[in-house]
């Protein structure tokens, strides 16, 4: 599994790719991405993270994790 600093990177890096987008198409943009690219095990790494404050993370995807987290199913994630 992936340490939260690179997951942090990595959500960041999507952040910057959306940035361009806008914020009303970005953060979607990047929760989409990481609903469907991102395996469980990541999603719960970074939501936990999160939970924890979510040092690192770029308001976008601080924004786009804190929507996703709202409406995945995964076990622990709301």
């Amino acid at each position: 599994m992936s340490s939260p600093d690179r997951l942090v990177y990595m959500a960041n890096q999507i952040g910057t790719f959306f940035r361009s987008q806008g914020h009303d198409k970005a953060v979607p943009g990047i929760a989409e991405h990481i609903k469907k690219f991102w395996d469980p095990r990541m999603k719960r790494a970074i939501f936990a993270h999160l939970d924890a404050g979510g040092a690192g993370l770029e308001p976008n995807v601080r924004e786009a994790l804190t929507s996703l987290k709202q409406t995945a199913s995964l076990p622990g994630a709301r």
